[in-house]
């Protein structure tokens, strides 16, 4: 394994990033649906018409899926990740629909460096999937910890975003 190239001292908060480019077809809106999520909205086009969606579209969790591999594909992965203590929020503002383009836009919120590990700190996180109307369908905020790049250093105090 290579050496990571971001670490806790990277994300600043107020900073914003955006990336990834994921096209939603509408097989992987129902092959997820079918395995997971097998509401009809997620499984027929009629039916998602007929439903106050207007649409057959993707689900919640699919779309929570789709931004976990473009949060990895990003940055997570080119991280000094230790994972994270869970998710404060998700909401799901628009549906994502067959054709949709996405993509990620993540703003370091807070962070703080951990008291108890001083190798570790954690990075509270905004994070919106957005598609190609600049529209924002899913919304997740959540902690993240990351290897600190010099635990010896003196940390910069700062309020939240």
């Amino acid at each position: 394994m290579s050496e990571p190239e971001l670490y806790w001292e990277d994300f600043v908060p107020g900073e914003t990033r955006e990336f990834g480019e994921k096209h939603v077809t509408r097989e992987e809106i129902v092959d997820f649906a079918k395995d997971y999520d097998p509401q009809p909205f997620h499984l027929d086009e009629k039916a998602g018409a007929a439903s106050i969606l207007g649409g057959l579209c993707a689900s919640g969790w699919h779309s929570c899926a789709m931004l976990m591999r473009m949060m990895c594909d990003g940055y997570i992965l080119q991280s000094a990740s230790l994972g994270a203590p869970g998710v404060d929020e998700v909401r799901w503002q628009k549906p994502v629909y067959v054709d949709d383009v996405l993509r990620v836009r993540n703003t370091c919120i807070d962070r703080r460096a951990s008291k108890s590990r001083p190798e570790m700190g954690l990075t509270k996180f905004r994070t919106e999937l957005v598609n190609q109307k600049d529209e924002v369908c899913l919304l997740m905020t959540g902690w993240a910890m990351y290897a600190r790049r010099d635990p010896s250093a003196p940390v910069e105090t700062g309020g939240a975003v």
